[in-house]
């Protein structure tokens, strides 16, 4: 089965029991829209976990991509000393910073800003939308549109013969005022394919306190794990 997923924001312990959930195994696969880091304590456990696994694609958040614009300027200011580097960027994580190691940093380096696959695209916070309805194809967006445009998310904004649209970035609580993923549906259809979609709205807020949530592009259904009471 395939599933996507967006914001977790270092909730480790939440990505692992939402995938015991639905019993996530090599035959899977997950696709992550972005912003696995920050807010939560556990962003670089959580990071080595999802950038290790053959059967998990990322894609480069907001939040990822502000850690690597630190890093850039680091390594301008001080690229001969690389130990002090790799010191300087563990400070950026709140939580579990000291297991940040180079492979990670060149693993997260290496993401892409979307991926496109035959009836679906994963970008984090949306596409641009032309006159006539007809999104901008990824390849031609700019960079900062897709990590933090808050125009896609808004209902009216229908996409016209285009492809589902899969992103997060913005809390769905500010849509419906519930921590819910929004799968919106072409008219006409049964909701039954992926195809039958034109966008998925997947950050239900985490980091807020609201659930963690995943989407199955195979039976177009949500799944969610909600924190324990009183803990993490």
């Amino acid at each position: 089965m395939r599933y996507v997923i967006s914001d977790i924001h270092g909730e480790y312990g939440l990505c692992m029991r939402l995938l015991d959930k639905i019993n996530f195994s090599g035959a899977d696969t997950l696709y992550v829209c972005g912003d696995m880091v920050d807010k939560g304590e556990e962003s670089v456990r959580l990071l080595k976990f999802l950038l290790g696994e053959p059967n998990v694609k990322c894609i480069l958040g907001n939040h990822e991509y502000g850690f690597l614009a630190y890093y850039w300027a680091v390594m301008k200011n001080s690229p001969e000393d690389f130990d002090k580097v790799l010191e300087d960027l563990r400070g950026w994580f709140y939580g579990d910073g000291k297991l940040l190691d180079w492979d990670t940093v060149d693993k997260l380096e290496a993401l892409p800003l979307y991926i496109e696959e035959e009836q679906f695209i994963c970008v984090h916070a949306g596409l641009p939308c032309g006159g006539d309805g007809r999104i901008v194809p990824p390849e031609h967006a700019r960079d900062m549109i897709m990590l933090e445009d808050r125009n896609f998310m808004r209902p009216e904004v229908v996409p016209r013969d285009s492809k589902c649209v899969c992103f997060g970035h913005t809390p769905t609580r500010n849509i419906c005022n519930e921590d819910k993923i929004l799968a919106y549906k072409r008219p006409g259809r049964s909701g039954k394919n992926i195809s039958d979609y034109y966008k998925i709205h997947l950050d239900t807020g985490t980091w807020l306190g609201g659930p963690l949530g995943c989407f199955c592009i195979d039976d177009c259904t949500a799944r969610y794990v909600k924190r324990p009471l009183g803990g993490r």
